[in-house]
């Protein structure tokens, strides 16, 4: 392993894993295609038109650079403050900055200097090719366990969003603290990550090619339901999940029983305290579901169709940046015999993947990727 530890700025220091990590993707990964083996696939559903445009439009260089798997992108992004968590070489950067608009701003944080570089060289030809008159984007070199020593500014974003990085950080509850810090009221993590089906092995989690293939430092899927109300986060919304195969007999041998899914949550930063059921009718103004908004598991909202939620979905659509999108009215109101009843609802990711009865990686716009290859940015 690489020197036990090294000093960055303002006081974080940095581990083994993000120098090993950094000269992984700085210095030995030069394109996709030197990335180990093809295990990483497209998503299952297609992507959506206005998302297919926006990524035509980002720079060569920084698609052959971008080392990361499928796509997180949440909805409901016009003139938003986005966050990107190991941002790498500014792909999904880029492509969020054209579908949050001018009045919109999208900062990536990388702690590879090289990866930096590739994005920053960049920004001049994006903000003439996406039309904007001055760029809508800005590239920060920091750890995502140090958001705030890295100079972003407390309750600043309005969604963060991170694909298969988290597995990477040796300090999981630490990432999500500042995220939750860097929030603003009503703000929302929509990241998807590797998660284990039970607590890994030392042995598991101190091998190095694990860790590199995003393995080694997944998370217990119940411990996430724990880091998240610890730090002051809603309970987890499942979104998606889908099986991750291991091929490799060497490393399947080393893994024994265990297994692993890739899983997008949201998690939103409201009002803690009881608030009542309610019925709720999505007006259909959100860009690219207009028809049918699919929250999360248990959740499908239709344009103009009554449901029943639950307090705590309530207290997300109104204190979020869904709040325009949707009419409440309290249970027992004039529409109340017409009310979808909620279907049930898991944040089992491995459950999930059951009920769909899916193998492959999932969504349109979420999920990592299978391994062998290293699948993290």
């Amino acid at each position: 392993m690489a020197e036990e530890n090294s000093a960055c700025a303002k006081g974080f220091v940095d581990s083994s894993i993000h120098v090993d990590v950094k000269d992984y993707y700085g210095k030995v990964l030069k394109k996709t295609s030197d990335l180990k083996s093809n295990a990483c696939v497209a998503p299952a559903q297609p992507i959506p038109a206005f998302i297919r445009q926006a990524l035509k439009k980002v720079h060569p260089e920084v698609t052959a650079r971008y080392y990361g798997c499928g796509l997180v992108v949440p909805e409901c992004l016009e003139g938003c403050r986005i966050l990107d968590l190991g941002s790498g070489s500014g792909r999904d950067v880029y492509m969020l900055s054209e579908l949050v608009g001018e009045k919109g701003h999208v900062t990536g944080i990388d702690m590879t200097e090289d990866q930096l570089d590739v994005a920053r060289t960049y920004v001049d030809y994006h903000t003439k090719e996406f039309g904007f008159k001055k760029p809508n984007v800005s590239f920060v070199q920091g750890y995502i366990e140090a958001l705030t020593e890295a100079g972003l500014e407390k309750s600043s974003f309005d969604i963060i969003i991170s694909n298969c990085v988290v597995n990477l950080s040796p300090d999981k509850k630490r990432v999500l603290a500042e995220a939750y810090s860097v929030l603003k009221d009503g703000g929302e993590l929509y990241f998807s990550d590797v998660y284990s089906s039970g607590r890994l092995t030392e042995e598991i989690k101190n091998h190095k090619v694990l860790w590199g293939e995003c393995i080694g430092g997944a998370l217990w899927w119940k411990d996430l339901l724990q880091l998240a109300e610890e730090v002051g986060f809603s309970p987890p919304r499942l979104v998606t999940a889908s099986f991750i195969t291991v091929d490799n007999k060497e490393l399947q041998d080393i893994l024994g029983d265990f297994k692993f899914v890739s899983a997008t949550y949201r998690l939103f930063k409201v009002p803690k305290g009881a608030t009542n059921p309610c019925q709720v009718i999505y007006n259909g103004s959100i860009t690219g579901v207009e028809d049918s908004f699919q929250f999360d598991t248990q959740f499908t909202f239709k344009v103009d169709e009554v449901v029943e939620v639950d307090g705590e979905v309530a207290t997300i659509l109104t204190h979020s940046r869904f709040r325009e999108d949707f009419t409440l009215q309290p249970q027992g109101g004039p529409r109340e015999s017409c009310g979808v009843k909620p279907k049930a609802g898991t944040v089992d990711p491995f459950q999930l993947v059951l009920q769909l009865g899916k193998q492959q990686p999932g969504s349109a716009t979420g999920g990592c990727c299978s391994t062998q290859s290293a699948c993290c940015k």
